[in-house]
């Protein structure tokens, strides 16, 4: 799940309004437990998250429920309650066989203990497999995971209108190879393409719209509370037959699908189309990086322009421009001097929301000067304030 998807379909504090259809939805998420999330009766199933959110109602309470499972409802962050070993306690307390969060939970962990000496406290042998969703992972974070705990560490995808993965490795069937950057494969009911801006397929490696062909698949959202107009607009209509996702990837020769980012955040710079999110993968690849963000900035000369923040790992005692410019570097060398990512800002933490999605939309009007509304669900406001400040360090933030 990338999301919640189409956040920047409603006004802040305002409900998308998504309906769901019990029966469709309650045997959606049935089939999931055991092909996609691999328990069966009986077996201890955690998605740390918060139940207001999708993933919350989906998965703390219909799906193990009615599957069977024991689950979890936790409340606490990954980090601080009391400290960076709070995931590895409940699993290990409660016997969690397969466990659901979201990568920025584990750029946390892995930023306040990134030798995992906290992991080394716990029997983890309960844990069977991990699950990540909710926004792009990076390579570096489920690496770092799978090392740490020596587990599969599965990404998938899927969002609030959709109810329950879309893409994903169905470990419960046949764990599929694993390609690092790719949720894997398409799930039973979804037939995923990648559109031009006519809403022509584009092929395998060329970035793109992500849409699926019509109709969806039981569970899905057949309309919005009392907004059918909205709904077909910000679904249906720019792309007919097809549900426009709101994210933009890439698939490969194999069927994998690769989330890069939403549509919003891929950026025209001098007429080419990059993504943020191919940024953000490379930047998180430096060793003293604990997370990151690129946005794209209005620029009167190339339309726009790249510009990154940097979290350091907790510890890490090296000068911030000499971080900055071996990220600079890092990017000009991996993704080339098409991306014009000259500019990054080192900050103690990221503006996001509760459930750990980072608000670029706002950091955008921040630096581009707009008034933007107080997001509702933003975790501290007082980080956009730090964000301000950053960015008046590099012109701008006008």
């Amino acid at each position: 799940m990338r999301g919640p998807a189409g956040s920047n379909r409603a006004a802040w504090g305002q409900p998308k309004g998504v309906i769901r259809h019990t029966g469709g939805h309650l045997v959606a998420l049935n089939w999931t437990m055991k092909n996609v999330y691999n328990v069966d009766p009986g077996d201890v199933f955690w998605a740390a998250s918060d139940v207001g959110w999708v993933v919350g109602h989906s998965y703390i309470c219909y799906a193990p429920l009615v599957h069977g499972n024991t689950t979890i409802v936790f409340e606490g962050k990954p980090v601080g309650t009391p400290d960076a070993g709070t995931f590895w306690r409940v699993i290990s307390e409660h016997g969690v066989k397969s466990f659901f969060t979201a990568p920025t939970a584990f750029r946390a962990v892995k930023r306040e203990d990134p030798k995992g000496e906290f992991i080394k406290k716990y029997d983890l042998g309960c844990l069977k497999q991990v699950y990540l969703a909710g926004e792009r992972a990076d390579p570096d974070t489920i690496v770092w995971t799978q090392e740490k705990l020596g587990v599969p560490v599965i990404d998938h995808w899927w969002q609030t209108e959709l109810g329950y993965p879309a893409v994903a490795n169905p470990v419960g069937i046949e764990l599929l190879e694993t390609k690092l950057g790719s949720p894997a494969v398409p799930m039973p009911g979804y037939d995923m393409k990648i559109f031009d801006e006519a809403g022509q397929p584009l092929p395998p490696g060329q970035l793109g719209a992500i849409v699926a062909k019509l109709p969806l698949p039981p569970g899905t959202l057949p309309t919005l509370w009392n907004a059918e107009e909205r709904f077909r607009k910000s679904y249906l209509n720019t792309f007919p037959g097809y549900y426009e996702t709101g994210d933009a990837g890439y698939m490969d020769e194999d069927g994998y699908l690769y989330i890069m980012a939403r549509t919003d955040d891929v950026i025209n710079v001098a007429g080419h189309r990059l993504s943020t999110g191919g940024m953000e993968e490379v930047l998180a690849s430096h060793p003293d990086v604990a997370e990151c963000a690129v946005i794209g900035v209005t620029d009167e000369l190339k339309g726009q322009l790249p510009l990154g923040f940097i979290c350091l790992n907790k510890g890490a005692d090296r000068d911030a421009k000499e971080v900055v410019a071996e990220c600079i570097k890092l990017v000009r060398d991996k993704i080339g001097p098409v991306a014009a990512f000259k500019t990054a800002v080192v900050v103690d933490r990221l503006p996001k929301t509760r459930s750990g999605k980072i608000l670029r939309a706002t950091m955008v009007s921040i630096a581009d000067g707009k008034d933007y509304k107080l997001p509702a669900t933003i975790d501290d406001p007082a980080i956009l304030d730090e964000i301000r400040e950053a960015l008046g360090t590099v012109g701008y933030a006008r």
